[in-house]
């Protein structure tokens, strides 16, 4: 396979240029399932960073992790994410990986690294070895044509990461800093209002960081600013669909209003009947997010209105599986969630319950014990899927 191939070559290029003696940077272990490395700072502590392959590399990505709780280090692994799927994937994720730890820990590159800005040569059997062999004083004028050009292509990159790096020293910033071309495309496809909402958390971060009073990890605050970010720009939310608000401007609590469901269904017809009778056309969510998101899911509920059928359960908790550690995976974003749950909600038949009493109005204590209580049932008799509709 050409993928294995490329990969091998890959992980014996990497072994031979950043081997265990190494100063600054050291590949430990090279498999074709993961790797294992270790960056060396300026006062010789010590970085393990891991990443693991599949079996369809380069068209999936490497995961890149490390067990170490460095902000810095997990800023930079971030940014691996940001290159794309292309050939000499791993290189160029090794490249940026020693270059940014160099630049964010003020240290020397290794002198090694200039080989990696350089181009791996391609597999060749024997029989193209020859011809290459027949024809290379024909192609010089082409490889040096052909090499000015890959310089220029490496100097674009090189300059386009050095702009990156000094928008990334302060490494407690959600997103890298866009250029002014993005930023301008920022301001039209997100409103007015929700960009200042970006930029109000931005700065009271900074402001907390300076303060020693941050709250969450930088790992789940930028992937929370990611997703606030693309909500913004989504359709569904332009249309109307959902609304989100955040709870006393904190990325880990979020008020969600579920505007739309299908027209077709009895909720639909409950919600009318609301707004006609309270003046509100909506389903409320609350949802709160740990420290370790997105590799846990975030907690959700049913605030109002109270609800019957639709898998709510007492207190508003919501019987998903993909709302427990089981069922869910870091790659949902939360709009799907969202969505998911309008729909989860119509194709379970629920009602609004009017004129609901006191005691079956809902409440945070009262949904977390209900979900708790629904994980430990379904960890002992698994999950099913229900029965589609008729129809």
């Amino acid at each position: 396979m050409a993928c294995v191939a490329s990969l091998k070559q890959e992980l014996q290029l990497s072994e031979s240029l950043f081997g265990k003696d190494n100063e600054r940077f050291q590949i430990h272990a090279a498999t074709m399932d993961e790797l294992t490395c270790k960056f060396i700072g300026c006062n010789k502590e010590e970085f393990v960073v891991h990443c693991n392959f599949t079996d369809s590399y380069p068209q999936t990505r490497p995961v890149w992790f490390s067990d170490s709780e460095d902000p810095v280090l997990s800023t930079v692994i971030q940014r691996l994410s940001e290159i794309s799927a292309s050939g000499q994937l791993l290189l160029k994720m090794i490249r940026r990986l020693v270059r940014d730890l160099c630049k964010l820990h003020n240290v020397q590159e290794p002198s090694t690294m200039s080989i990696l800005d350089q181009e791996l040569p391609s597999e060749k059997s024997d029989d193209d070895d020859d011809m290459a062999s027949a024809d290379e004083e024909d192609g010089l004028d082409d490889y040096a044509h052909d090499d000015e050009e890959d310089d220029d292509e490496n100097e674009e990159e090189e300059d386009e990461e050095n702009q990156d790096m000094e928008d990334c020293m302060d490494h407690y910033e959600m997103e890298e800093e866009p250029s002014k071309s993005v930023k301008e495309k920022d301001d039209k496809d997100i409103a007015p209002e929700n960009y200042a909402v970006l930029e109000r958390l931005k700065t009271n971060h900074r402001r907390d960081y300076l303060k020693g009073s941050v709250s969450g990890s930088v790992q789940a605050t930028d992937r929370l600013m990611k997703e606030l970010r693309d909500v913004y720009r989504s359709e569904a939310f332009k249309k109307k669909m959902y609304y989100v608000e955040l709870v006393n401007d904190s990325l880990y609590d979020w008020h969600i209003k579920i505007l739309s469901v299908d027209n077709d269904s009895p909720l639909y017809a409950d919600l009318k009947q609301l707004k006609e009778k309270e003046g509100k056309d909506h389903i409320l969510l609350n949802m709160t997010f740990k420290d370790n998101f997105p590799f846990d899911p975030p907690f959700v509920r049913v605030i109002f209105p109270v609800l019957t059928g639709g898998y709510v359960l007492g207190g508003g908790a919501i019987c998903m599986e993909l709302l427990t550690k089981q069922g869910w995976s870091s790659a949902y974003t939360v709009e799907a969630v969202i969505l998911q749950i309008a729909a989860t909600l119509v194709k379970g038949k629920a009602r609004i319950q009017f004129g609901a009493s006191k005691q079956r109005q809902y409440s945070l204590a009262r949904a977390q014990q209900s979900f708790k209580s629904l994980v430990q049932i379904h960890e002992k008799n698994g999950w099913f899927t229900p029965p589609k509709e008729d129809g």
